[in-house]
């Protein structure tokens, strides 16, 4: 059961989707589609990009070529530019994800058996702390394949620019216009 969270800064909100099969790039982009639609949409109607900070690890490392192919497809989808920053490696200690969201999350279910599902996605979804923090949370039963292989030719048709620092870190995705 594998958890991916977006935590929105601005309005102390969080979001989980927690998973059934494996942790991979197409589930965390898909994470952060659903909070869109759920969440994100609703709060900033008129938003044209949307600024990504991720881990040097894990589903969404900056070496992942399905976290960036499945992006662009986000990209193309909503219309939204894409900022993606990550953490150097070494420093997700200070993703705010970590000490604003998951922390909080995890200190809510301390104690209370993890008999189910549903428990679990209910048990995150009643976060919420004395500053404000509100989460939401639902379970996401699609399967995702783990080892799916993105092509050089794939790579090649992403509309992705690396930032003048660290590119390698930082980079950000357009959407692509649709082909004639």
């Amino acid at each position: 059961m594998p958890p991916y969270g977006v935590y929105d800064v601005a309005a102390n909100e969080g979001w989980v989707s927690v998973g059934v099969t494996a942790n991979t790039a197409e589930f965390a982009v898909q994470s952060i589609r659903t909070w869109r639609e759920r969440m994100g949409r609703g709060r900033y109607p008129s938003a044209h990009e949307l600024t990504i900070t991720a881990d040097c690890g894990g589903s969404n490392r900056v070496r992942v070529r399905l976290w960036k192919r499945d992006l662009q497809t986000l990209a193309d989808e909503s219309g939204l530019t894409l900022r993606v920053h990550h953490y150097p490696p070494g420093t997700s200690k200070w993703n705010r994800i970590e000490h604003q969201l998951f922390c909080h999350v995890t200190q809510n279910w301390r104690g209370r058996p993890l008999i189910d599902r549903l428990a679990v996605v209910e048990l995150i979804g009643a976060t919420t702390t004395k500053t404000g923090l509100k989460v939401e949370c639902a379970l996401d039963t699609r399967t995702y394949e783990k080892g799916v292989k993105v092509s050089d030719a794939e790579m090649a048709s992403l509309d992705i620019t690396g930032d003048a620092f660290h590119p390698e870190w930082n980079y950000t995705i357009k959407p692509r216009r649709p082909k004639a």
